[in-house]
């Protein structure tokens, strides 16, 4: 029987959704500089935001990526991508961990998620559509499965989709989903707010109710209600090239909901640079 907890924490365990074009390019330079430093390359993006974004998205094997990694990777990646020069033009650098509602690239992810909300957009479609939502149940064989919460009463609520044909999969905000984040960062010894405390208080409630849904087979089971919440993590920005000064600052904002306030931490690490 296979050990997912080594799987899940394999450094080389490769990503199943890739980029192509000028994000590829980017993503086999990041991949080796960020390997070197102990990381995992997630996700990369190259937008036309601000005169040009170079967005990448990276973690440690167990899913962490503190503020201090996340600078660490920035001071890495600056000199190597100004070496070989993927983007024509000048572009700023943006570094950041997966945030709450992160991206699932690898079968890890799948793995180590599962009980959780996610939306599925697939380049290859399977019973007809190419998108689904719904709940993760877990992977089997080469498949991720996801019990459909929009199937009519007449469809195959729960559905195989093919990991090597996942166009892109994220994770939905959902209030369990918050709760598992705060529990995460108080374990890990950040300190929450009122708020967050008593959130973390009243989700007992709503992680009983969820259980019941998840273990329950009957599809007419109501889900409950949630109001997304927009969220990002650690983060660490590189802007041209020649970096000249460094500041790290760190901010929390929050929405209200269900009578609770949600924190959403966002800590940004910034190098301006000048060109």
């Amino acid at each position: 029987m296979t050990d997912t907890r080594v799987v899940r924490d394999d450094p080389n365990e490769p990503r199943l959704i890739t980029e192509t074009g000028v994000a590829a390019r980017v993503a086999a330079i990041a991949d080796g500089v960020l390997g070197a430093l102990g990381f995992r390359l997630v996700r990369v993006k190259v937008t036309n935001h601000d005169g040009g974004t170079v967005q990448i998205m990276a973690e440690r094997p167990d899913g962490t990526m503190t503020i201090d990694d996340c600078e660490a990777a920035s001071r890495a990646l600056s000199p190597v991508l100004d070496v070989e020069d993927p983007v024509a033009g000048a572009y700023r650098l943006e570094l950041s961990s997966p945030g709450i509602d992160r991206p699932l690239v690898r079968r890890s992810d799948f793995e180590r998620w599962a009980g959780h909300e996610v939306k599925v957009e697939m380049s290859v479609p399977v019973n007809s559509r190419k998108r689904f939502r719904g709940f993760l149940v877990g992977v089997e064989g080469d498949a991720a499965v996801v019990r459909r919460d929009d199937a009519r009463p007449d469809e195959e609520a729960t559905v195989q989709l093919p990991m090597a044909d996942i166009h892109d999969a994220k994770l939905m905000l959902t209030d369990a989903l918050i709760t598992e984040a705060l529990r995460a960062a108080k374990a890990a010894g950040q300190a929450l707010d009122e708020d967050d405390e008593a959130f973390l208080e009243d989700a007992g409630d709503v992680g009983a109710f969820e259980d019941d849904v998840a273990n329950d087979n009957q599809a007419d089971v109501p889900a409950p209600v949630r109001k997304p919440v927009s969220n990002k993590g650690a983060t660490g920005k590189v802007s041209g090239k020649k970096a000249k000064g460094t500041k790290v600052g760190g901010k929390k904002s929050g929405a209200k909901k269900s009578n609770a306030k949600k924190s959403n931490f966002e800590i940004t690490s910034t190098v301006k640079e000048t060109h």
